[in-house]
């Protein structure tokens, strides 16, 4: 079992939050807690980058959609960035697929960190 660690940076478009271990029902709280104190501006986006995830059960999809209910209330977008191919395809099969914005990586321009 991997905890949970989130670290948290700014980007050009907003903030980043990179999760890394396991986003499970012992750990989906930390990341829904940490989400609702990043503020959002309108126009801005939220990106979760899950590069670093191991797992992902149906505890953090809920975590994933109440950051997607976050950015909306606050008029921004969100990104997953890098999302495991096993979280994606739970992502297709519950049709999460098509309320997220999944990016593979954050090369692209609109991913970048603000300090480069």
């Amino acid at each position: 079992m991997s905890p949970l660690k989130i670290t948290a940076r700014d980007a050009e478009t907003g903030p980043v939050l990179e999760v890394f271990g396991e986003l499970d029902y012992a750990y989906a709280g930390e990341l829904r807690e940490r989400i609702a104190a990043t503020p959002l501006a309108p126009g801005q986006c939220l990106v979760l980058d899950l590069g670093g995830m191991d797992f992902c059960d149906s505890s953090g999809i809920t975590a994933l959609i109440a950051a997607r209910n976050h950015a909306l209330a606050a008029q921004a977008d969100i990104a997953l960035v890098a999302v495991p191919a096993n979280t994606v395809r739970v992502l297709r099969i519950v049709g999460l697929d098509q309320i997220f914005n999944l990016r593979p990586d954050g090369e692209g321009g609109s991913v970048r960190d603000a300090s480069a």
